[in-house]
């Protein structure tokens, strides 16, 4: 199997190119997330992360 996949991975021509491509995505992708949770309402984070120990499974976290 791995020599089936080496055998096509070679005869494509710049492909040293994808695996760069994915490590700028996945950083990106990443450093988003964290800045997204590091500027998340500190009393919504709270609320949410008390939903898993109400016990009423109708109450709304953002009320």
């Amino acid at each position: 199997m791995l020599k089936f996949v080496k055998h096509h991975l070679a005869t494509i021509d710049n492909v040293d190119i994808y695996p760069i491509i994915s490590l700028i995505l996945f950083g990106l992708v990443f450093i988003a997330i964290l800045i997204k949770t590091f500027l998340a309402d500190k009393n919504t984070m709270k609320q949410l992360s008390q939903m898993p120990l109400n016990d009423d499974p109708n109450s709304n976290p953002q009320n």
